[in-house]
């Protein structure tokens, strides 16, 4: 099967081929950790996740660059506030993004740089600039000179003579060539050795600017050119197109060969989540709501086509939550000894469903066109197993079209939470009391359960419980 991808760079569609054979290397744009992520945030981590599952899935050797922006000026604002250095300020939330990853069943990048740990990577590569002329200092701030690299705003399909000057770059206080020149290098301001935010540097103390720090990372352990560069569509501009001219320039060799963009997670009123807005949820506030992180999970990976808006609400997460359920279920049902039946149609089924699953994700990542698939051939598989219709040949087919999904999706295994002692004893007495026929009491213990928000299903292969 051919692999095709939406190339932002090309606009279109393309069948997806890595410079060295068999593997890939891909970098994402990670965290600025200043804050707690948002659930918007981490629709861009699982898009990243979705789309390093299928490269594996389709045979990849992937090796996954995630950076972490450990500096910058929010970071600088709120250590000085709380009086810690940067290091101390950021640890906190630099422990949470990892925590929330792990409960979001996120497939650990392979190695997490940090811009603090790469100043002498980032102070060669501005060197470099400044000595082939594509960079200038004024007062031991240093810029990128626009005007030097014609291909400027290929990404973004910018119309150069309407640039505006980068956002999160402070323009009013520095001279500079043109509005549109971004800093590479910014001199540090009072306070900043304090804080630990200021290196020594040919132009004299500073720190580095945010776009050159994913150059600098990426190619410290990509090389000159990666396959995959990811992020969200409001990195664009400025972030990847200065990332695109500042590497270029340097090495002359193309950054990236595929750039990929995830939408935007919105609020109720189609609002995009952002933390200065003030619109957000973060993954902790869901938990003490009584989301379950897998279905966040779901929502956020299938909830829409990853270049298609989503729309945050309780709905959408409840949705999400059934999906899942509906796939456990079944798989669960599946695992049961099977009755000799012929249940060839349905086997031949699921084979085609398989096939037309993977196509989806073949063509750009498609899963929820591809779960549409899925959940029609579950429908009938249900309702095999309710006349007691599916035999070793379909619950073969049924488990491997559930196993590929779940290569993608990580919804099927099991929880690694356990009930409460109290509660495991109720369904424990519940057990007992059907076991001697006390229906009555049985009843009465599954209603205490269900106010406890815990819901029972009996089968054959004993009792199942989850969580309301």
């Amino acid at each position: 099967m051919t692999l095709r991808l939406f190339n932002t760079l090309s606009g279109d569609r393309q069948e997806f081929t890595p410079l060295e054979p068999g593997r890939v290397r891909l970098y994402t744009c990670g965290p600025t950790v200043w804050n707690y992520a948002h659930v918007g945030n981490f629709r861009g981590n699982l898009f990243y996740d979705l789309l390093k599952r299928h490269l594996r899935v389709s045979g990849y050797q992937v090796t996954h660059v995630m950076n972490i922006t450990d500096i910058e000026d929010r970071i600088l604002h709120e250590a000085s506030h709380h009086r810690q250095t940067i290091r101390e300020y950021t640890a906190l939330y630099e422990r949470a993004f990892f925590d929330d990853l792990e409960q979001l069943r996120f497939v650990p990048a392979d190695v997490y740089p940090r811009a603090t740990d790469h100043i002498p990577d980032i102070i060669e590569l501005v060197a470099g600039l400044i000595a082939t002329d594509h960079a200038y200092e004024v007062d031991g701030d240093v810029y990128f000179r626009v005007d030097s690299f014609p291909g400027y705003g290929a990404l973004s399909k910018l119309d150069r003579r309407g640039l505006r000057a980068g956002a999160r770059v402070a323009l009013d206080k520095y001279e500079k060539e043109s509005a549109s020149d971004f800093a590479l290098w910014k001199r540090a301001g009072e306070g900043d050795d304090l804080l630990g935010a200021a290196w020594p540097s040919p132009w004299g103390q500073g720190r580095p600017g945010w776009h050159i720090e994913c150059s600098a990372m990426a190619m410290r352990y990509l090389g000159t050119t990666l396959d995959i560069h990811c992020g969200g569509v409001d990195l664009k501009f400025p972030h990847h197109e200065n990332e695109i001219a500042q590497s270029e320039a340097f090495t002359g060799h193309p950054f990236s060969r595929h750039w990929m963009h995830n939408e935007m997670l919105s609020d109720v009123s189609g609002e995009k989540m952002s933390k200065s807005i003030g619109n957000i949820a973060t993954l902790r506030d869901l938990l003490a709501t009584g989301h379950d992180p897998v279905a966040v999970r779901y929502f956020l990976i299938a909830g829409a086509h990853y270049r298609s808006p989503l729309r945050f609400d309780d709905d959408g997460l409840h949705g999400a939550a059934e999906q899942v359920r509906r796939l456990r279920e079944v798989h669960a049902r599946l695992q049961e000894t099977p009755r000799t039946v012929d249940d060839s149609e349905l086997a031949q089924e699921a084979h085609a469903a398989r096939v037309r699953y993977r196509a989806a994700l073949d063509d750009d990542l498609n899963l929820p066109q591809g779960l549409g698939h899925v959940f029609d051939v579950v429908r009938t598989a249900n309702a095999a197993l309710d006349r007691g219709q599916v035999g070793e040949a379909a619950r073969i087919a049924l488990l491997a079209l559930l196993a590929d999904a779940d290569a993608h999706l990580d919804v099927l295994r099991a929880e690694d939470e356990a009930l409460e002692p109290e509660l495991q004893e109720l369904i424990d007495a519940r057990e007992r009391a059907r076991g001697e026929r006390d229906f009555a009491t049985a009843d009465r213990l599954r209603d205490q359960l269900r106010e406890r928000g815990v819901q029972l299903e009996d089968s054959k292969a004993g009792v199942r419980w989850r969580r309301s």
